[in-house]
């Protein structure tokens, strides 16, 4: 049986540049280049019917290393708490208030962008400290 090595994580969302754009900046992604024989991702979407325009946005690690990440437009909201989410592993390694600094720091920068905070959850026994986001849409995260 193969083993897979490659998985993309796909958003459904209302407005997919909007959401993949925040988690370009967030991850340091960037949006692939425009389809051959398009020279801007704008002339590709004027080329596509009025009802398609819009509805995807993709996001890719430059280094090629990270997960694909595709946004597809969906018309339904979101209702409920997020059966998986993402965790930003920006406090690896650091503990206490060291750890605390770091995921402070990142949920500035992410609330510049247009997230929101949720619930610091700080660390116990087993744990250590994470801080709970939602991106633009409400789409649940972590600062781990």
């Amino acid at each position: 049986m193969p083993s897979v090595k490659k998985f993309q994580i796909t958003f459904d969302c209302a407005d997919p540049e909007r959401v993949g754009r925040f988690w370009c900046e967030a991850l340091g992604y960037v949006p692939p280049q425009p389809p051959a024989g398009f020279d801007t991702w704008e002339a590709y979407t004027e080329s596509q019917p009025p009802e398609e325009r819009g509805s995807w946005f993709t996001a890719a690690d430059p280094e090629g290393i990270g997960s694909r990440m595709y946004f597809q437009r969906v018309p339904e909201g979101k209702v409920v708490k997020n059966r998986v989410h993402l965790d930003i592993r920006i406090g690896t390694g650091l503990v206490g208030e060291e750890r605390l600094a770091a995921l402070e720091a990142e949920a500035v920068r992410l609330i510049a962008l247009g997230a929101t905070r949720g619930q610091l959850l700080l660390a116990d026994e087993y744990n250590e400290s994470c801080q709970n986001m939602q991106d633009v849409e409400g789409n649940e995260f972590c600062l781990d």
